[in-house]
């Protein structure tokens, strides 16, 4: 028997028809993510001049949008950023950094004299930068702050030729190479200062970097955006097409915004949230190499007295505060510098030197030293004005700590919140008694956290003195010696803790939420809040 040819090809037909149904109907492949990242960095930054910041917020929004002669990696060590080599003398007073074409945003090319006019402008008196501090190790650095050399070719950076920048040093500097990647040394570029000083960062049409990403759009208070840089030298390894960085400052706002989806980062998850967000498993930690302290106004009576401080500090219960407020890992702090800091040799912890250099909680001790002061049982102490910025979480240990001065004390205090830009300009106008205040480290070494304390130092805002300090420092900075350097700021140290003009109240870790589809951002452990350049969208 044989088939019919024209039912073989109507059957054949309907085979067909079938098959092309079922392919049509199996599902498409995934579409590519969006690569764009939602950031609460939690404030308004006050700048976008890398030599007039002085907080994270703008150190880490300037640190995508610029970069120094290296860049620290993924591990936090020194890469190489416009800089791509570099030489150092067998002295270590001279570096030699060879650098690669780059461009800025707006596609003008970047040079050595571009570092040299940056660097110059920090140092200037005129900037009144509250980092000039950190190039004194220039040959003439201070004294070109100081007024005392004019001659700008006196100090040592100078260029040569377009891609060659020649650094002198007073004397070797174990992180100097580092310290290039603090934002406060980064170029700027001088057409756009030049032209307009006052303005030049505050507009996308003002404003030009070198970094992984360009300014788009800052809308103030709600947020700024920023785009891939298609001039960046080494824009093929940024994945990340827009960092979209919102500016909350209410935690809880933030943490609501989090679990809406509306941001897919949250630095600042509230305190009291700390514990749920822990067990179910949303929270993430990572060491962080900085402190939260309370600083005395030392010219203001009657912070000016070392009992009243010594007695504040004694009445505060640090354990409580991080076993039963904070619950991020939290450790009290009985020193200023943070364990995890480099010391004596590589590898070894600077805090190994001595860990505790303050006494602990002991109110009947402070109840007697307050009365030695004047003030038995607080008769006649003033109200303390307590400033701090508008933080929810700075406010609840604000208010344990204030509490505790007042059922130890008999001390009354009124705490003053202020929005972060405010809050930064009456500490620096030294118009406050006691502030909080947090520190991180701009680079990993225990300087970072001790030259502040230099009499005259712009950020030394407790205007503390102390000529022997002074002279330990000092010699701390001209010294190559690893070890006798570490030994020199921890009799510096003691000092410091034997005066308390600042009172350490404990180290931070950095707990943070980050949705689990964003991958490759960076959470330091000093100088920032988070780097960007490797991140993106799984």
């Amino acid at each position: 028997m044989k088939f019919n040819n024209k039912v073989i090809i109507f059957i054949l037909g309907i085979l067909f028809l079938v098959f092309i149904a079922a392919c049509s109907t199996s599902p498409a492949p995934p579409a590519a993510p969006e690569q764009v990242i939602r950031y609460n960095i939690g404030a308004e930054p006050a700048t976008l001049d890398p030599a007039l910041s002085s907080g994270m917020v703008e150190q880490t929004v300037a640190n995508a949008l610029l970069e120094g002669l290296v860049r620290l990696d993924k591990d936090g060590h020194p890469s190489p950023g416009v800089a791509e080599s570099w030489e150092i003398s067998p002295d270590g007073k001279t570096y030699t950094f060879k650098l690669r074409e780059c461009f800025w945003s707006n596609g003008e090319p970047l040079t050595a004299d571009d570092f040299v006019y940056s660097w110059l402008r920090l140092l200037s008196p005129e900037t009144a930068s509250p980092y000039a501090y950190q190039l004194f190790y220039l040959v003439n650095g201070r004294e070109y702050y100081a007024g005392e050399v004019k001659d700008p070719a006196s100090v040592g950076v100078r260029a040569e030729g377009k891609d060659r920048l020649v650094v002198n040093l007073k004397a070797p500097v174990p992180y100097f190479l580092a310290l290039t990647a603090f934002p406060a040394l980064f170029p700027v570029p001088e057409s756009m200062v030049s032209r307009d000083p006052e303005g030049w960062t505050l507009a996308p049409g003002k404003f030009a970097g070198n970094g992984p990403f360009k300014l788009a759009a800052w809308e103030h208070n709600k947020q700024i955006i920023l785009e891939k840089n298609e001039h960046y030298w080494d824009r093929e390894n940024v994945r990340l097409e827009k960092l979209v960085i919102t500016l909350v400052s209410d935690s809880h706002t933030e943490l609501a915004m989090f679990e809406n989806d509306q941001i897919d980062i949250a630095e600042t998850p509230p305190y009291r949230e700390i514990e749920r967000l822990a067990q179910s498993g949303q929270l993430k930690v990572s060491p962080d190499l900085s402190n939260e302290y309370y600083m005395f106004n030392t010219k203001v009576k009657p912070f000016n007295q070392v009992l009243v401080r010594k007695a504040l500090s004694l009445a505060i219960d640090r354990e409580a505060l991080v076993t039963n407020l904070t619950k991020g890992g939290e450790r009290a702090a009985y020193a200023f510098v943070p364990p995890g800091v480099e010391g004596p040799a590589p590898g070894h912890d600077y805090r190994s030197l001595g860990e505790k250099l303050i006494e602990g909680f002991n109110p009947a001790e402070a109840k007697r030293l307050l009365a030695e002061a004047g003030y038995p049982e607080g008769r006649g102490f003033p109200v303390i004005e307590l400033l701090l910025d508008d933080n929810q979480n700075h406010k609840a240990v604000a208010e344990a700590i204030t509490g505790m001065w007042r059922e130890h004390l008999g001390i009354e205090s009124k705490i003053v919140e202020q929005e972060y830009r405010v809050y930064l300009n009456t500490m620096f106008a030294r118009d406050y008694q006691v502030a909080r205040v947090g520190w991180i480290a701009d680079y990993n070494d225990p300087m970072t956290f001790l030259d502040m304390w230099v009499t005259g130092n712009d950020n030394n805002l407790a205007d503390w003195e102390n000529a022997e300090y002074d002279r330990l420092i000092g010699s701390a900075a001209g010294s190559g010696d690893r070890a006798a350097r570490s030994e020199l700021m921890f009799e510096a140290e003691k000092i410091l803790m034997d005066e308390l003009p600042v009172v350490p109240i404990y180290y931070y870790t950095n707990p943070y939420l980050e949705k689990e589809r964003v991958k490759g951002v960076i959470h330091p452990s000093f100088a920032i809040l988070a780097e960007f350049k490797w991140a993106y969208v799984e």
